[in-house]
């Protein structure tokens, strides 16, 4: 039986990414795609997820849940790396939804209607899950996979907070002290791999949906990356968070006592956990420390391969 997941993204080139491997995966069943405003504004973000749907058009549309707009204004964005529109600029036309969801209210509506059995992968700020539980405290989620944060490296908005906490390090709180089963795949992994330049030629080509979407979303993001980093190719790090959730045997766990600052001058978002010999913390998530980057990359590639050909 497919297992039912609930996709929070803020697309997001590599958020993209992985929704091509996640929408055609017959072992998922991808009963949401919920937006959340990161990468780009929340109304961009909604417009996004509608895109990426549209472009690649899956066996099964899921429910899209709209992003709302934060308590807080976003204090940073991803659009010098992802292009203005978080799509690399590539201006895709769009049918806009009538009616609208809220992102909170479809993530708790599809988790009440199968208790205890959908995984939430979160590949954005985690804003929609923190007020997912204000509606419903008890909300019986089975598992959240979180991408985001570091637990030795540096962050990647400042020396010591990742993107995805950053935007919204107060609903992270939330999230990381809810009693919900939790794993987060932080920087410190899903920086050891860069899709380059070459592996790119492996993907689907323009003949297919996929690879046509592919080959419009992702040059401009090789451009960025260089520009910025000097890079010769891009990070997939939502790609990886995926990958964590589905193919759990690629990768090594460590049970973690974590949680995240909200109020230092240096160090708000930054992801903090307790490794001390006697720790006082409780432990409360898995916290990805390693993986089979060889394979990991195989896989992402064989996966948006097994998607243009669906």
């Amino acid at each position: 039986m497919p297992r039912k997941v609930i996709l929070d993204v803020d697309p997001g080139i590599d958020d993209a990414v992985a929704l091509c491997m996640a929408l055609f995966n017959p072992g998922l069943e991808v009963v949401a795609v919920t937006a959340v405003g990161g990468n780009v504004p929340p109304a961009q973000a909604t417009r996004n997820v509608q895109v990426i749907l549209e472009q690649v058009d899956p066996p099964r549309w899921p429910r899209i849940g709209a992003a709302s707009e934060p308590d807080e204004p976003l204090p940073v964005d991803g659009r010098h790396l992802h292009g203005i529109d978080g799509l690399g600029g590539a201006n895709f036309e769009v049918a806009e939804l009538r009616s609208r969801h809220p992102s909170e209210k479809v993530i708790c509506d599809a988790v009440r209607a199968d208790p205890d059995s959908v995984t939430i992968i979160a590949l954005g700020p985690l804003t929609n899950i923190a007020r997912a539980f204000q509606r419903d405290p008890e909300l019986p989620i089975g598992q959240i996979v979180m991408m985001g944060g570091a637990v030795s490296g540096p962050g990647n908005i400042t020396p010591t907070a990742e993107f995805n906490i950053y935007c919204d390090p107060q609903s992270a709180r939330k999230v990381f002290r809810s009693r919900s089963t939790k794993t987060l795949i932080p920087l410190d992994v899903t920086n050891r791999l860069v899709l380059s330049y070459d592996l790119f030629n492996r993907l689907p080509d323009e003949s297919t949906k996929v690879g046509s979407f592919l080959r419009k979303i992702l040059p401009p993001a090789f451009r960025n990356y260089r520009r910025q980093f000097g890079l010769e190719g891009i990070h997939v790090h939502d790609s990886i968070a995926l990958l964590a959730a589905i193919r759990p045997e690629l990768f090594t766990m460590q049970e973690m006592a974590g949680d995240v600052e909200t109020s230092g001058n240096l160090t708000t978002g930054a992801t903090v956990f307790d490794r001390r010999r006697v720790p006082a913390w409780r432990h409360n998530m898995a916290v990805v420390v390693d993986m089979d980057t060889a394979e990991v990359m195989e896989q992402i590639v064989r996966l948006l391969s097994d998607a243009a050909r669906m």
